[in-house]
Formats: structure tokens, sequence, C-alpha cells
């Protein structure tokens, strides 16, 4: 038997072995160096330079740890070069046209994708994904104890993350820094490596066992309501269908509140206040403050509170669910969605997608043309709004307008053609420019609505800020007039509900406006689908307000009940006032329905062998018309 070399099985030594290494390591700093420019060259994607040498330096620790599996320089270099080739261009196309650097879930997501490409895309997108890995497979020694070795080291690191990915978030927030809400700003100032680490320890963070089919049934015991029929097969609706029109208004509330700041007039147009009186000045109740907009967008969009201080788009939707875009859908409704911002902010491509939306219209579909800084105006929104749906608003197939506005957005710039009208006390600029913005914003608001309900008489239209604004550090704005405190530790109990309320009105057609009172946004679902007469089987009813039953608002670690009038606040369990013992157990029946319907079994949305609690509260639900007002 001839004998067999095992040359190729041992790695090289001395000088050899330090010229392999260094010359490994210039392969991946002239590969990095290349890459960035012609990033940046062809798509204007790059990481800011505040993240060079520590991007630089992460490329080159991943480097190292391939360079300690290959076999040879050269397959070191094809693998690695397709490996960071591949994610620096998926980068870049998504920054490009979406807005939005890779995210955990768009890896996830990625067998969504195959599905809606076909031709060229099709095999361009499975090239990007193949090649890197076999070209990786190839390059690995795998006879080799050093490539072993490696392994194990890099197995032993996702392994911690997995184990502790709390404190490493945590930690990697603290030296690294972030912004929730604005995800390519985040890639700027991590590089992309650093970025899918920080976001991907952030979203195991977040996760948590699904419930068991057992503990879904007896949370279901719990509200009294047993879901008869899997609610994404549903009947269609009975009798005649009307539009609905939901406008959801970036940062509106109302700035004479601002008693500190002594504004010279009243922003706020007079037929928003008429309105808004009918409505016997009306708030929803949002999640969040300041930001975070897309965690009220899920409760308005799908009936289930948000509790943690995290955008539940992003880590918490994870299954196609019935919400209300869906939910209508199945009636005959086409969905359209409308947001002047970068698609993929807060994950709205595939969050939209998950709830049912047929279209989403977003910055790249928008003539921007009316800019306050990087803000298309309301005006011009709506008037391309109409333009697209206006000649359906009459037509045989009913519509769900969903318009996510921008205009309003801190920190409140105006353009040339919108001067400021509106003076505030000295040291008061924030508010001052606030105060101006809301002046155009509620006029721009009711020239639509004017439209819009000529246009549309029989539709039924709400409109509401999606949370109150942000005017300054610790508070500022609100605790000069002794509307907050500078911490929430300070709080009186109305604080925590100034610190969400927003102006909410709810026009029900020919009939007026409805008054609604103290509306937290996930309860709003399943109003507007007692309006539609849709009494179909739906996981909104559980939600849906009842007559005389306080408002329930959920918050990070808190949640409070508010009459309108009085509000009770239940923070810490051990000296919970006897008013929350029933919402608190509530709460934590609908947290495990909701667990599992967003991402777990949906146990809750099949079949089961009881329906008479559901039906019963869905009669309940419809005899309890809520008052309108001419």
């Amino acid at each position: 038997m001839p004998r067999i070399p095992m040359n190729h099985l041992r790695p090289p030594s001395g000088p050899r072995r330090i010229l392999g290494w260094l010359a490994a390591m210039l392969f991946v700093s002239a590969w990095y160096l290349a890459a960035q420019a012609i990033m940046d060259l062809l798509f204007d994607v790059r990481p800011g330079p505040e993240a060079f040498r520590a991007d630089l330096i992460a490329h080159l620790v991943i480097g190292a740890l391939l360079y300690g599996m290959s076999s040879s320089l050269p397959r070191f270099a094809l693998g690695t070069a397709a490996l960071f080739t591949a994610l620096t261009l998926g980068n870049a196309l998504k920054m490009s046209i979406l807005g939005g650097p890779l995210m955990p879930d768009d890896f996830v997501a990625a067998k969504n994708m195959f599905l809606l490409l076909d031709g060229w895309q099709f095999a361009g997108a499975a090239l990007m994904v193949a090649v890197p890995a076999i070209l990786l497979w190839w390059m690995i020694a795998w006879r080799r104890a050093g490539a072993w070795v490696n392994l194990g080291i890099l197995a032993l690191a996702v392994g911690l993350l997995l184990a502790f990915p709390e404190p490493i978030s945590l930690a990697l927030d603290k030296q690294l820094g972030n912004s929730v809400w604005n995800q390519r700003a985040n890639f700027e100032s991590r590089g992309l490596p650093l970025q899918l680490l920080q976001e991907g320890v952030r979203s195991r963070a977040r996760r948590e066992v699904a419930p068991t089919a057992d503990a879904v049934a007896e949370a279901l015991a719990r509200l009294d309501a047993a879901i008869p029929s899997d609610l994404v097969e549903v009947s269609a609706l009975a009798g005649p269908t009307r539009n609905l029109h939901m406008i959801v208004l970036e940062s509106f509330w109302d700035p004479m509140l601002l008693t500190a700041s002594e504004l010279s007039a009243d922003p706020i147009d007079p037929a928003f206040r008429a309105l808004w009186a009918a409505s016997g000045n009306a708030h929803a109740l949002a999640p969040v403050f300041g930001g975070y907009t897309a965690n009220t967008e899920f409760e308005i969009l799908c009936g289930f509170p948000v509790e943690r201080d995290n955008v539940f788009f992003e880590g918490g939707l994870r299954n196609d669910a019935p919400c209300l875009p869906r939910h209508l859908a199945s009636a005959g409704y086409r969905s359209f969605a409308s947001h002047p911002n970068a698609a993929s902010f807060w994950n709205r491509v595939n969050a939209y997608r998950r709830i049912g939306f047929e279209t989403y219209w977003s910055d790249g579909d928008f003539q921007l043309d009316d800019m306050n800084q990087v803000f298309l105006s309301d005006a011009s929104l709506y008037r391309q709004v109409f333009e697209r749906l206006g000649p359906q608003l009459q037509g045989p197939t009913p519509i769900f307008n969903y318009v996510l506005t921008y205009f309003g957005h801190l920190p409140y710039p105006l353009n040339a053609q919108r001067p400021s009208v509106v003076d505030a006390a000295e040291g008061h600029a924030t508010v001052a420019a606030y105060a101006n913005t809301m002046y155009y914003k509620s006029r721009e608001l009711m020239d639509f609505l004017r439209e819009l309900r000529q246009r549309d008489p029989d539709g039924l239209i709400v409109l509401f800020g999606d949370h109150i604004p942000a005017l300054g550090n610790q508070f500022g704005g609100f605790r000069e007039s002794g509307l907050l405190a500078s911490s929430r530790a300070e709080f009186t109990d109305t604080m925590f509900r100034t610190l969400v309320a927003t102006p909410l009105i709810l026009i029900d057609g020919r009939r007026g406006v409805v008054k609604t009172g103290d509306l937290p946004f996930y309860q709003l679902p399943g109003l507007l689908l007692r309006l539609l007469g849709d009494a179909r089987p739906s996981m909104m009813a559980l939600t849906a307000p009842r007559p005389e039953t306080p408002a329930i608002r959920p918050l990070p670690g808190m949640h409070f009940i508010s009459d309108g009038e009085t509000v009770i606040t239940c923070r810490d369990p051990a000296d919970h006032p006897p008013a929350c013992a029933a919402s608190t157990s509530w709460l934590a029946a609908l947290r495990i329905i909701g667990r599992d319907i967003f991402g777990g079994a949906q146990h809750a949305l099949r079949r089961t062998e009881s329906s008479a609690g559901f039906r019963a509260a869905a009669s309940q639900l419809r005899a309890a018309e809520p008052e309108s007002e001419l």
C-alpha cells in the first residue's frame, strides 16, 4: 500500500505560519477597504468614521477564526471573501432600497423572500446564499485539530450569547450605544458585524417560551371567552360594508396645556377643537412616550397591548396574525398603508406583511415635493393618498385606508413656506417649534378631513396622535407646566395618564362623532369592528371596550386604571391597591394569549370544543352601541 503523505493535515510552522497569518490579515484588511469604497460608490452605504476602527477589528477577528479553520490561504481567501461580500452586498442592497441595515429577523424571513423572487433575481439571491456556504465548507480543514479548536471557540461564544443574552445586551448597549428607532444610525456607528451581534443578542433577550395549549385554554377561561373557529379563515360579512380610514398623527397633542410656555396663540385649528369637543375631548392611551410609534401601530392594528420597552414589530411579531387588515381582507376589503418614511423602519416591511396589509407605500413611492428637512408635509402626503385612492372611495370594493404621517417628528422643523406664527416664553424654544408644527399639522389635517368626508360621507374615520411629543430632557416642557415630574419615580397617578394620553376623534360616517372616553389603543380595533357591523369571531373582540368598564393601560413594569376622572396606578405588586387585582389577572391572561398568537403555536386561533363564552361576549359587545353625536 503506498504511503499517504500527511503534510496537508499539519499546519505550517515557524516563519511560514507567521507569514500565513500576516497574509490572511492583510487580505481581510485589503478586502475591507475595497468593499467599503465600492459600497460607498455604488450604494452610498458605509459605516461612519467613528465606527471604522471597531468595524475593521471585528472583520479581522472573524477572519482570524476562519483562517484558523482553513486548509490553505487560497481557500481561506475565497471562502472569506464570499461570506463577507454576500453580507456586505446584502446589507447595502437593503439599506439603499428599504433604508435600514440587515437585522436578525431578515435571516429568519429569508425563506419568504425566495417565494417573492423569480428569474434572475431568484438565481442571484440563491447564489448569494449557496456560494458562501459551499466555499466555507470547502475551506475548512475538517481533519485538522486546529480547525476544530476554532469551531469550538465559535460554538462556545454562540453558546454564551444564547445562555446570557440579557446581560450581554445591556453591556453592548452601554459600550456601543443604541438608537431604538434609527437602525441606520446604529449601523453607521457600529458596522455590520457588531450590528448583527448586538441586535441578535437583543432579539434573543426578548424571547420567551411559547405557552402550551393548556396554558392558553386556561387564559381564555379566565377571560371567559373561548374562540370558536380558526380566525384566519372567517366567513364574509353579511350586508353592506363601508370604508375605514385610520389617520395616525405623528406626535399630535394639545400644546395649550403647556401653560408655562405662554404661547401667544392657540396653534390647534378651531375646526379640530370643535370636533374634539363633540367627542367629549376623548383621549387615546398610548403604550409609549415620545417615540416607538411602531408599538402604537401594533396595538391599533392587532388589538393586544404592548407591555415591554422594546419594539414589538422587531422581535415579538413572528407569526402571520389575523389583525385588522387581514380580518377585513377576509370580508373583501383591500388594505393600503401609507407612510413617507424609509420602508424598513421598525421592521415595517415584515410586520405589515404579517398582519395582512395588501399594499404598503413608503418614501420611495411618494413624490418628496414639500419637505420639512427630511419630513414630507402632511398636505403633500394627504394629496398623494387621494390621488391613489380617490377613485376607489365610491367603488364596489371597500377599503381600509391606513395613513401614518411623518411630519411632526422631533426636532419639529418647518420649511420656508411654513413661517412661525406662534411665539413662546424665553427659554421655551422647543415648545415654540412644536406649537408651530401643530399649527400647520392641524390645519392640513382638517383640510384633508373636510375633503374626505365630502368624498366618503359614510366612511368610518378615526384619527389620533401616536404618542405625546418629546420636548426636552427629563420631561422638559411638561415639567415646567407641572404636567410631569423630572422622573417617573416622582410621578403622581394622574401623571402616568398624562404621559400617554393623546387626542382621539372617531367619526361614524353620517352619524357623527363617537364619544369613546379614555380608550387604550389596543381596544380600538374591536370598537371599529363593532361600528362596521362585523360580529364575526375575532381575537380583537377580546379587548373591545365594554360599557362602564374603566380603561386599563399597561406600561413597562406597571399599569394604570382610568375612568376618565380618576387614575389608579398598579406598580409594586407587593403594594397594589385592591382595584389592581382584577386588572392584573386580566392582563396576565391576555399576555399568554398574545404570546401564543404572535410568537407561539397559535392554539388560541384553532377551533375549540366550547364557544358559548365567546358568543355571549360577542353578543354583549353588539348590544353595547357607543353614543354618537351629529
